[in-house]
């Protein structure tokens, strides 16, 4: 480090500390400016590496004092959703009210109440608790829900939301057994309900969404996808989540018939794919997807598959096949013959394969061909057990490290 670095890293911690207890840190927003390298980025917004390879966890998971600097956790994105700020800018809404009972007219307290304000709020949780939805959540823009330091389950009724809205952050949460809700009326901002058709019974359902980050959160067992984006949404990162018990896990693009799904671009990084997995790990239609540095220990049917001509980039993740021989293919090339999907540009670069576990690539393979699938730099499959084992909803306590 020469002194230059050594002295913005100074000034910086100086900022930090004149903040005081209650105020957020004005870090510089340097990881916004795309022309920066990730270790830059890290160097000026956190001085907290743990380590592991895992820069998004690298970036605040050592600072003992996260509880007092909880809003600095959005400027650790990386990935297409890098630009997530969530509520960043606004003030902290403690939730401390788990009933839904009126989704028209929400309690103040409850989460409902919370997601659906217009300005920009960071919600945290007074203690721990599951909330059972009676409808689905519908957020509002510039939003983070953070569940660290207690243990919040969304479960039991239908789940979250992000319908036409932007900057959105979950993080932290335990999202499962999500159900269809509808055929209600529903609040989704100060001045608007309105009459809410069946839902799906996604975890996390992304619809014409876009700069949205689903990080740490652990999801299972719901009714249809456990995250799904759809209908023209973009600028996604889904990172250290822990998936697990589920059939169609991760649907990316409506149809084969939107064809506004082509702009999508999402990252999926630092997830384990875990027991009871079948499908879908993502199932791509349209876009342009980034799989990088993800575990994968489980799945019946196939990892990661698509139609419509997808770009895949899949760089650095660790594949496990099943024992069934008849399912070691990572890959499932759907909806076409094999003269169609050979020009879908799919790459494997750097991917460990494991128990017989191959990728059938296709397309090109020119690396030009994946500018737009292309987030981040992958870190080497062989680190990617200690860059996923704090995947999923995090024991977070305060005074102590996460």
């Amino acid at each position: 480090m020469d002194n230059r670095e050594k002295n913005e890293e100074k000034e910086t911690r100086e900022k930090q500390q004149s903040t005081g207890s209650k105020g957020r840190i004005a870090t510089p927003n340097i990881a916004r400016n795309g022309c920066t390298s990730i270790n830059a980025s890290r160097r000026n917004l956190g001085y907290f590496s743990c380590g592991t390879g895992n820069p998004i966890d690298d970036c605040w998971r050592c600072d003992t004092k996260w509880e007092k600097n909880r809003q600095r956790l959005a400027d650790c994105a990386i990935g297409f959703g890098k630009n997530a700020v969530g509520g960043r800018d606004g003030k902290i809404y403690v939730v401390t009210d788990s009933s839904d009972h009126d989704v028209v007219n929400p309690k103040p307290g409850t989460l409902r109440h919370a997601v659906i304000q217009d300005e920009p709020l960071w919600i945290i949780f007074a203690r721990d608790m599951v909330i059972k939805l009676k409808e689905e959540l519908i957020m509002n823009s510039f939003k983070t829900i953070d569940g660290r330091g207690s243990s919040v389950h969304i479960a039991g009724g239908p789940c979250i939301t992000v319908q036409f809205v932007t900057n959105i952050i979950i993080h932290g949460i335990n999202i499962h057994d999500c159900k269809q809700g509808g055929n209600a009326m529903v609040r989704d901002s100060p001045r608007h309900y309105g009459w809410r058709t069946v839902s799906d019974g996604d975890g996390v359902s992304i619809f014409g969404g876009s700069h949205v980050w689903v990080d740490h959160c652990s999801l299972s067992n719901c009714k249809d996808g456990l995250i799904d984006a759809i209908h023209g949404s973009t600028a996604i990162t889904i990172s250290n989540n822990y998936m697990t018990h589920h059939d169609k896990v991760m649907l990316l693009g409506h149809s084969d018939s939107y064809s506004q799904d082509k702009n999508m671009q999402v990252t999926i990084a630092f997830n384990h794919f875990g027991e009871g997995l079948v499908q879908r790990m993502p199932r791509c239609r349209h876009g342009y997807f980034h799989v990088v540095n993800n575990d994968y220990t489980h799945w019946e049917m196939y990892a990661i598959g698509g139609s419509a001509s997808p770009t895949i980039n899949s760089q650095g993740n660790r594949f496990l096949a099943p024992n069934n021989r008849f399912s070691k293919e990572v890959t499932k090339h759907e909806d076409a013959p094999e003269s169609k999907w050979k020009h879908w540009n799919w790459r494997s670069e750097g991917d460990l394969m494991l128990n017989g576990a191959y990728f059938t690539p296709s397309g090109v393979g020119a690396s030009s061909s994946y500018a737009r699938a292309s987030s981040l730099g992958a870190r080497s499959s062989s680190i990617v057990g200690s860059m996923t084992i704090g995947a999923g909803a995090l024991n977070c306590r305060k005074g102590s490290r996460c």
